[in-house]
């Protein structure tokens, strides 16, 4: 057992049946706009987070593809599952940003993933490098989400 708490929670909701999606509603739960694309996390380990939701209509843009505000927000989500469940005890993060750029129409289902070096858990400025792909692999969005990463205060 991990001595994460989000990493712990995740592994035991993976017991349960629907446990994917169990932990993806209780996470969005902590930043309800993600429930907004309905998120299921599908892998999350230390450093890492993939998130995929459905293309429906809830979710495009009047050309039918995928809003790219819904894949920023699931390459938030991702960032932030990863963040949670990856930084030392002794730290804590703040998102500051968010440089992404278009790469191809999102016309199908999406995989958004989040990823960082174990190394580059330390104070100051962290980029986090995410990434949307459609069901084909093809990347849609891509970029970085920069956070601040600074010591918890004493108590």
């Amino acid at each position: 057992m991990s001595d994460n708490y989000l990493l712990n929670i995740y592994e035991k909701a993976l017991k349960l049946p629907a446990g994917r999606k169990l932990f993806s509603m209780m996470f969005s739960r902590k930043a309800p706009y993600f429930a907004t694309i309905t998120p299921v996390i599908t892998e999350l380990r230390p450093n890492f987070c993939e998130v995929k939701f459905k293309k429906r209509k809830g979710v495009e843009n009047h050309i039918q593809t995928v809003h790219v505000i819904a894949i920023c927000n699931a390459l938030e989500c991702a960032m932030g599952a990863m963040a949670e469940s990856s930084i030392p005890k002794h730290l804590r993060w703040i998102p500051k940003g968010m440089n992404v750029n278009y790469t191809a129409k999102a016309s199908s289902n999406i995989t958004a993933t989040a990823e960082v070096s174990p190394e580059d858990w330390k104070p100051g400025d962290l980029p986090v490098t995410v990434k949307a792909m459609r069901d084909d692999g093809t990347v849609v969005v891509e970029g970085t989400i920069n956070l601040w990463v600074s010591e918890k205060p004493s108590k």
